[in-house]
């Protein structure tokens, strides 16, 4: 069975907010998926969506797979690198803040008939 994959590496977003997201739309179909990503009110909904609309147009263009049939097989969140800020506190003292980043990957499949 093929299956058609889009990556974002790099997301400015960290991964357990993505998570929250993910877990909206993995196993659905993706008609259902952006219905669901546009109504829901999180910093990552657009940066998946695009996401999914890239791997449906994967699936199309690279895989000539029908759009309509569609099934988000796969979705998760990796960790990417932290950038690493330091905040001033009181007493001349520095706190680190960790400013994590995201990989997300999603994998689409189409549905079997019947």
């Amino acid at each position: 069975m093929e299956q058609a994959k889009a990556v974002a590496k790099q997301v400015r977003i960290a991964p357990r907010k993505v998570r929250l997201v993910i877990d909206l739309i993995r196993g659905k179909q993706v008609g259902e998926a952006i219905a669901i990503l546009k109504h829901t009110p999180k910093a990552a909904s657009p940066v998946v969506e695009k996401l999914l609309n890239s791997a449906i147009a994967n699936a199309e263009h690279n895989y000539e797979m029908e759009p309509n049939n569609l099934v988000i097989s796969e979705a998760y969140v990796n960790e990417g690198v932290t950038l690493k800020r330091f905040r001033p506190r009181a007493q001349g003292r520095a706190s680190r803040i960790n400013k994590r980043t995201s990989h997300i990957t999603l994998v689409v499949t189409e549905k079997k008939e019947g």
